[in-house]
């Protein structure tokens, strides 16, 4: 484990060296899923923000949301809300082998739309200048239709996973999910991460500056996670081949 570990350091390194001889910058930003109230394993994960410097995006359920969570979030500089669906329930039919979806082709648009409306409402209420219009669907997963309807309803942004959406403005992707989900949910091991992140930094070579996207699930994480996002910052939040925008700002930007 300590030479798998010892690996992804030096690969990182080794990347993020390469675009700074250059003279070019990785952009990184990192997004969270599933909050609704404080708990210890948040407020982990909001020391590490603030001891490396870089915003932490939380994808909050609307439906569930409760004002300890915004009471706790007002004071916390780097920590910002987006929209997780309305409320993180599956609507499509898993007898027919389709995947899990909130925001799928099996709603209604307009009482989603209401729906997601809501939501909005209730987040800008709760959270106020924190909350950023821009969806993250549960289980990175949108019907095309009620992606077009977003920015009619006051929410332009959207983000999900990889490539699993076609690319539009204010689209900012996460890529690299650090836990393994089938059978028992854990981090996904040194290795998998290292060669996750070797994908995307060299795509990133020879590719425009879409901002890499860290996938956690603070609710979800064992030790290795935490163990994990420890040592990635440790380098990526200062290395001169790295920065970390503003998540307002990446989602404000047209790209």
């Amino acid at each position: 484990m300590k030479a798998d570990l010892q690996r992804f350091k030096d690969e990182l390194t080794t990347h993020l060296d390469w675009f700074a001889e250059r003279g070019r910058k990785v952009r990184f930003w990192w997004r969270d899923d599933d909050a609704v109230e404080p708990t210890p394993a948040l407020d982990r994960m909001l020391e590490i923000a603030n001891r490396h410097g870089v915003d932490l995006a939380l994808a909050v359920i609307p439906k569930d949301a409760t004002q300890a969570l915004a009471d706790r979030l007002e004071r916390e500089k780097h920590a910002l809300v987006l929209q997780h669906g309305w409320q993180h329930r599956n609507f499509q039919r898993k007898d027919l082998g389709e995947k899990a979806a909130e925001l799928g082709s099996r709603r209604d648009p307009d009482e989603l739309l209401a729906q997601l409306r809501e939501g909005k409402t209730r987040l800008e209420t709760l959270f106020g200048e924190k909350f950023i219009p821009a969806m993250v669907p549960p289980w990175n997963r949108i019907d095309p239709e009620i992606s077009r309807c977003l920015p009619g309803i006051g929410v332009p942004g959207l983000s999900t996973f990889t490539w699993h959406n076609f690319p539009r403005t204010r689209q900012i992707q996460s890529h690299v999910d650090i836990l393994k989900w089938k059978k028992q949910v854990r981090f996904i091991g040194w290795e998998s991460a290292r060669l996750r992140f070797d994908l995307q930094l060299t795509r990133r070579r020879n590719t425009g500056g879409e901002p890499l996207g860290l996938l956690t699930h603070h609710l979800a994480h064992d030790e290795g996670c935490f163990e994990f996002l420890d040592e990635f910052f440790a380098i990526a939040a200062h290395h001169e081949g790295a920065e970390w925008p503003e998540v307002k700002d990446l989602f404000a930007a047209t790209n």
